[in-house]
């Protein structure tokens, strides 16, 4: 068990931002919001799933919506808090503790928000281990856990409750229909599961890892290190592509942000990285034309500012800045056949199978 400190949340801002591949809105916005709990007294504790009862209410908590959105617009504040308590009255008892439906950007801080403002510890887990852009890609609902109830909260307050609906694909369209009527985002908290289904379908020790990817980035700007290579010897993958940012395509449509983004390398080769919040597959294109497929998902693409090392994420690509491509392996658990059915390549509309990052790109 832990407790958020100032010092705890810029390294997981950093590390969340990075694992987020590009999406789950924007980690500093989400780092402020938290800070001034931790200044006011109050702040999140951490505990590990193995130290939560087989029979506890856990209660997956964070924002759906657009990053664009989210970046341009400011949370109210308690949509999350205010979704976590509507579900709570809805099955008549309070949660034991919450989990980050994903590990990157802001929504891997929203839940820490919710535990400064009521008390209820968070679990060092998540049901991603990355970000992604829609809410049937949680681990936990492609192992069986049901999506409904899901409360959802606006910024002005409004709650509603989505029940007894068994296709997880529906939950989505209609979470997402009520989020884009109501400004594009919306506080959530759905996937009501025991500890022990926590446990056995949760990827464990996200926070920490968010923690550690961050310490590294950081520790690497002190000594003048190579920062990329202190994110690669904490997460394993390797160098894709390092360039300056020449084209974005970015629309915001239906909820997402959506678009591709082109580098430009002095060689004059290009990477192409296609985006839904997240980033989903990255190719390099040599001088001749010729493509190849770098990293698709589930594995991750991050985008990192090539010398702050600060992550890249969907709302701030613009042209001229110059980037480092980073491919990091998925957790084993987005790698099983039943996952991918859900998270890969095919659930994208891309018509190719997964590849790992290990054969597409080698080691790194």
């Amino acid at each position: 068990m832990w407790k958020i400190t100032a010092d705890d949340l810029e390294s997981i801002a950093i590390g969340a931002g990075i694992l987020g591949t590009g999406g789950g809105g924007n980690p500093y916005l989400g780092k402020v919001r938290m800070r001034e709990h931790v200044k006011a007294g109050r702040t999140a504790t951490i505990i590990r799933p193995e130290d939560v009862p087989d029979d506890a209410c856990v209660v997956s908590v964070f924002n759906m919506g657009a990053p664009t959105v989210g970046y341009e617009r400011l949370p109210q504040g308690e949509e999350e808090w205010t979704a976590l308590r509507a579900l709570e009255a809805h099955i008549g008892r309070k949660a034991d503790a919450i989990v980050p439906g994903e590990i990157g950007g802001s929504n891997s801080i929203a839940p820490l928000v919710v535990g400064a403002q009521c008390g209820v510890p968070v679990i060092d887990a998540d049901g991603m281990g990355r970000a992604f852009p829609e809410l049937q890609m949680e681990t936990f609902t492609f192992n069986g856990v049901s999506m409904t109830p899901l409360a959802l909260s606006s910024h002005k307050g409004e709650t509603v409750i989505l029940r007894d609906i068994d296709d997880p694909h529906e939950v989505e369209r209609v979470a997402r229909r009520w989020a884009v009527a109501h400004g594009a985002r919306a506080g959530t908290a759905g996937s009501v599961m025991t500890g022990a289904q926590l446990k056995a379908f949760g990827i464990p020790g996200t926070l920490t890892l968010a923690r550690r990817v961050g310490e590294a980035v950081r520790a690497a700007r002190n000594t003048r290190a190579d920062i990329h290579a202190a994110v690669l010897a904490v997460t394993g993958g390797r160098r894709l592509f390092t360039g300056k940012i020449v084209d974005v395509e970015r629309r915001t449509t239906a909820g997402f942000a959506r678009g591709e983004v082109t580098l430009a390398a002095d060689d004059q080769s290009r990477c192409m990285i296609a985006f839904q919040n997240e980033n989903l597959i990255a190719r390099a294109i040599a001088p001749d034309g010729s493509e190849r497929v770098l990293a698709i998902v589930p594995d991750l693409i991050c985008i990192v500012d090539s010398e702050t090392g600060e992550p890249v994420t969907t709302e701030l690509l613009r042209y001229g800045l110059r980037v480092t491509v980073l491919g990091i392996p998925a957790p084993v658990q987005l790698r099983t056949p039943r996952a991918l059915e859900f998270v890969g390549p095919r659930a994208f509309g891309y018509d190719t199978d997964f590849r790992p990052l290990e054969l597409v790109a080698g080691k790194g």
